[in-house]
């Protein structure tokens, strides 16, 4: 065995030391909420959007007729106007439904009384898509998110846009700041979408090296492949992410992000977290988008920016962990967490599929391993998803239980969008299938690291992966016309209801309030108990509290028996307050199937 030295004791301390410093305090706290702007809620119909402004956006058909598209109606229903000979999937695509930055406002209270403490906004900045991950800008938001479209427009004409001293508020930046403000009026926490490795067709830069080809002075921002030259015979064409034509990338070298974007980025970084140079009007953070496609040096360099600015701002990557290894992000110099889908695999092996399902020893010992793999207080501020614009929602996979895997992330990706052909059953989940989601949801507030709910599953929302995902927010005082088309054309024998679950509301309701009343399900140990075939047990606790939590996946009810609990009595948070003894440190009790219990000690 090799001796460690003082030295290297030495370095080890002061890892460890920073492993404990690295991350923010508050965002071990939180509960997060993930919205997608254009579909949230439509809160100003003056500014939606027009034909003129989906020009750069996929499909690229702007001639077919085109209007803002019912709030309520059937989803895979065509309507009069929408081009029939194109697919389903490219009409989908071609829809607006008007949801802003106002429509986030009018909602805050209904956020406020489900008890999430943290919003992530997908893009909000300039981009003629539904999804905003072809930037036009990063300095500025949509026009047509914020109040004035056409007055904006006009006013971002008159700037210089690689320089920052020409930059100006818009109306759209003026209603961000304000909803910035609001969100920390009530406590809560705001991050924005960075899609910082590729921009969009409108960007202000690619448009310049459209225009002037080698003379651009933005010349080497993007992976140009070829230019307009017609001597040598070739024409312009440029690397798009993933070969996505809309999407054309930022050039990299040793460093990452090359020079120009990388100042670009770095500019408009600091405008967004400290507006006028005062952090406390900014946004508490970033979610970062193909996070992994980006070099490491770069994410080192932006992290000492970022926490120059504030140093408790928040730095969580799209990761995807069954794809590669994510460890080399999440050591301290780059990230504090990811969007937890490796979470989402193990929860979804055990509460939902029936492929390559497994038992609760099982369970836990996967759980312990993405526990351990990375540094101590990653784990709690980790983004533990299930579901969010890039998968099924989780009652689709509850209802596709057979067919899902979520631990091959690449299969699933496929087999959960219904425009592949994947046999994906579509339909509204039945009241046993709820109860799953309500199961799963039990111990996503419960275990260690931060929930975060997608927009709408709190409501009964249903839907496959992108574009199904996307479908507008079901809200309690709309009536919506129920889903009685599949892709296809044809109809369901019988409709599917579309309204808001106010049972499943309150549950998830009910539960963030427990977490949020309880710091040792926030930031508290963790303990297994018990793991036993259907019934997982484990202990939280932090300082003088000790919460256990029992979950029983099985359709019977089952009994837990769970030893070295103490003598003490314990009141169940979940199930109306029901008192349970310990006797010679033993403590025995019935859960219902498919349901749990959350157990405070009483001291």
């Amino acid at each position: 065995m090799t001796k460690t030295t003082k030295a290297q004791k030495a370095q080890t301390d002061q890892t460890m030391n920073n492993q404990q410093e690295f991350v923010p305090e508050w965002a071990k706290h939180v509960v997060w909420y993930q919205i997608f702007p254009e579909r949230f809620w439509n809160g100003d119909p003056n500014n939606d959007p027009r034909l003129k402004n989906l020009i750069n956006s996929w499909p690229h058909n702007h001639t077919a007729g085109w209007q803002i598209h019912p709030w309520t109606a059937d989803w895979y229903r065509r309507l009069p106007y929408e081009n029939h000979d194109e697919t389903l999937w490219v009409a989908l695509r071609r829809r607006r439904y008007g949801g802003d930055l106002q429509g986030i406002l009018d909602r805050l209270d209904y956020l406020q009384d489900l008890g999430v403490t943290a919003l992530y906004l997908n893009p909000v900045f300039e981009a003629p898509s539904e999804h905003k991950y072809d930037g036009a800008t990063y300095h500025h938001i949509d026009p047509n998110f914020g109040p004035d479209p056409d007055g904006d427009r006009a006013l971002m004409a008159t700037e210089t846009p690689n320089d920052p001293a020409t930059w100006v508020w818009t109306a759209a930046d003026s209603l961000a700041l304000k909803l910035i403000a609001e969100v920390h009026k009530r406590g809560m926490r705001i991050i924005f979408d960075g899609a910082f490795n590729h921009m969009g067709l409108n960007s202000w830069a690619f448009q310049d090296v459209v225009k002037n080809q080698q003379e651009s002075p933005f010349r080497d921002w993007f992976k140009i492949q070829s230019w307009d030259d017609p001597a040598a015979g070739t024409a312009f064409a440029h690397v798009g992410w993933f070969g996505c034509y809309e999407l054309p990338e930022m050039n990299q070298d040793e460093n990452g992000i090359v020079a120009g974007p990388r100042e670009y980025i770095f500019a408009a970084t600091e405008r967004w977290m400290a507006p006028n140079g005062r952090i406390q009007n900014g946004i508490d953070g970033w979610r970062l988008d193909v996070a992994f496609c980006v070099a490491h040096p770069f994410w080192k360099v932006w992290r000492q920016h970022v926490r120059a600015i504030n140093p408790e701002a928040y730095i969580v990557g799209e990761l995807i962990a069954a794809e590669d290894d994510i460890t080399p992000y999440l050591k301290g110099d780059e990230f504090d967490a990811a969007m937890n889908y490796e979470f989402a695999g193990i929860a979804a092996a055990f509460f939902i599929q029936t492929v390559e399902r497994t038992d609760a020893a099982e369970f836990d010992r996967r759980l312990r391993a993405l526990r351990e793999k990375y540094p101590a207080q990653v784990a709690y501020v980790m983004q533990n998803l299930f579901g969010s614009h890039d998968t099924a929602r989780l009652a689709t996979h509850i209802v596709n239980h057979n067919l899902f895997n979520y631990r091959d992330w690449s299969n699933y990706h496929r087999t959960a969008k219904a425009e592949n052909g994947a046999p994906v059953n579509l339909r509204q989940p039945t009241e046993a299938e709820w109860q799953i989601q309500k199961l799963f949801a039990i111990f996503q507030m419960a275990y260690v690291g931060a929930p975060m709910i997608y927009y709408g599953d709190e409501a009964g929302m249903w839907g496959a992966n992108d574009p199904c995902c996307r479908k507008p927010m079901v809200w309690p005082e709309l009536a919506y016309e129920p889903e009685t088309y599949l892709p296809d054309g044809t109809t369901y024998e019988t409709t599917h209801p579309v309204q808001f679950n106010h049972d499943l509301f309150n549950h998830y309701k009910k539960l963030i309030h427990i977490r949020n009343n309880s710091p040792a399900l926030q930031v508290g140990s963790f303990e297994t108990l018990l793991a036993d075939s259907d019934v997982y047990a484990f202990r939280r606790s932090y300082e003088a509290e000790s919460v256990i939590v029992i979950v029983n996946r099985s359709t019977v009810a089952r009994t837990a028996t769970l030893t070295n609990v103490g003598n003490i009595s314990f009141m169940d948070l979940l199930n109306d307050g029901h008192q349970h003894l310990a006797s010679d440190k033993k403590l025995t009790i019935d859960v219902p199937a498919q349901w749990g219990a959350i157990l405070r000690a009483k001291r």
